[in-house]
């Protein structure tokens, strides 16, 4: 098969993919305590493992290779697509396939000298756990809470800030930051298996998310580890895994006393008692439940979110764990979400800004860049810096963030006239202005500009709260 072949079979795949995906989110939608017995023909169905197969060379990870050393290039190459793919299919039908340990990769976190284990894993078995998860998503999106935002489809961090931000400005004003203790390592098997047997009936499907649980791990050294416990993350399937695991919170939260699924007049019968009403808002695992109550209310919650977690095998980090006033201020996904006096009236809006943490990482990368070596021409610096600074701005832009963007502009500004100054060492402000700045101040290459942080338009993200739509509609 080529190329134009390939491509005109993964158009027909993809429409028929939505129209399976589709029947079986409006059935799970329909009755929530179905289990869905024969999905395994679904995981090895040809337009399945095809779609699956076209989403992991998409990817940017397509050039890492797992423990195996096959890379997407390398398949494509030297085995053929469809070759690669009828193999993996006859060793899931003759159950004869193994998922291979991923490999490990230590990664920085963002905005902090600690690493965070990353799991690679091999291509067939990204393969196979994109298919799974084209069939598993769209049965548990149905179960799924409105307050869980984090590697869901349509949904974004952004949703989750703006739901923050609405809520705090109501009477919501106390806050519990959530922080779990190395969640993805942690995750008890047997009680997230548990979790997905109430959905899943077919064994097949069952051993199959199984054995990737327990593929273990190949360190740097060589060195296997066994994985009892945790869901690697690195793979395609992890995200969804940790999304079944924690909505365990995202129920229990909903459906108490005060929670979500209370009535309007529910809540604002236990307001006139001196009772508290709670919303979580969860991204991934990161987490805060905000208060409509008390100092006193919001501690007595540590307890209930511990015992919670601990029926997944997770604990809560309490020194991390911080409870706060909308006043004091949040951070949350980057952002700093903090109530304060608008300039020139005496009412109070609740804001959101970037954090400083977050001005740290982007100020870091920055610097970090503008090591590189000045031998090199400037077209190249730009090109990298301009990358970094537009996903920074892009994310940040929903906020009140122009005078970070301005903050920005000038850190950045100094950071490449420092590494042009490294470059000519003798050459003078006038000299550098002359050829890289057109004799004006803004650093220029030819055609590529720096991107300058401090044109970005601010905008207001407005919450979408229960509006977010699915991916599956459940009309047929």
């Amino acid at each position: 098969m080529n190329t134009d072949e390939l491509e005109s079979a993964l158009m027909r795949a993809e429409i028929q993919v939505l129209e399976i995906q589709t029947k079986l989110h409006r059935w799970a939608n329909d009755d929530h305590a179905r289990r869905f017995d024969d999905l395994f023909n679904l995981v090895v169905d040809p337009r399945f493992l095809l779609m699956a197969w076209a989403r992991v060379a998409g990817n940017k990870g397509a050039r890492s290779a797992g423990v195996d050393g096959h890379t997407v290039g390398f398949i494509r190459d030297r085995i053929g697509v469809n070759v690669f793919l009828a193999e993996l299919r006859e060793q899931l039908k003759s159950r004869s396939f193994r998922p291979l340990p991923v490999r490990e990769r230590m990664i920085p976190k963002p905005g902090s000298h600690k690493q965070r284990r990353l799991g690679i894993p091999t291509i067939a078995d990204r393969v196979v756990q994109g298919s799974l998860k084209l069939v598993l998503e769209p049965i548990f999106e149905a179960d799924f809470m409105p307050c869980s935002y984090g590697f869901r489809p349509g949904r974004r961090a952004h949703d989750a800030i703006a739901e923050t931000v609405f809520l705090t400005s109501k009477t919501y004003e106390w806050v519990l930051e959530g922080d779990i203790t190395a969640c993805f390592d942690e995750i008890s098997h047997p009680a997230l298996m548990d979790r997905v047997r109430l959905r899943v009936g077919d064994k097949r499907v069952l051993a199959l998310v199984k054995a990737f649980l327990k593929a273990g791990i190949l360190t740097k050294g060589d060195v296997f580890k066994d994985t009892d416990v945790g869901s690697p993350q690195g793979g395609i399937l992890s995200p969804l895994l940790s999304n079944v695991a924690l909505s365990v919170l995202d129920e229990h939260f909903a459906k108490a006393p005060g929670g979500a699924q209370s009535t309007t007049k529910q809540r604002w019968t236990r307001r006139q008692k001196g009772l508290p009403n709670y919303r979580l808002l969860r991204y991934a695992d990161d987490f805060v439940i905000v208060v409509s109550g008390t100092q006193t209310h919001t501690e007595t919650l540590l307890p209930e979110v511990t015992e919670v977690l601990a029926t997944m095998g997770l604990r809560l980090s309490q020194d991390k764990t911080i409870i706060t006033h909308i006043d004091e201020g949040l951070d949350f996904l980057g952002w700093r979400i903090q109530r304060h006096q608008k300039r020139g009236t005496n009412r109070r809006y609740v804001y959101n800004y970037p954090a400083k943490k977050a001005l740290r990482s982007i100020k870091g990368k920055t610097k970090a860049i503008c090591r590189m070596n000045v031998s090199l021409p400037l077209s190249v610096l730009l090109h990298k810096l301009n990358f970094a600074l537009r996903g920074w701005t892009t994310y940040f832009r929903p906020g009140v963030s122009s005078h970070a963007f301005q903050y920005l502009r000038m850190i950045v500004w100094r950071q490449v006239f420092g590494w042009l100054r490294r470059k000519h060492l003798h050459a003078g402000w006038k000299e550098l202005r002359r050829r890289y700045c057109d004799g004006g101040w803004w650093p220029r290459d030819g055609e590529v500009a720096l991107f300058n942080p401090g044109s970005v338009a601010t905008t207001r993200y407005r919450p979408r709260g229960t509006t977010i739509p699915s991916p599956w509609p459940s009309t047929s």
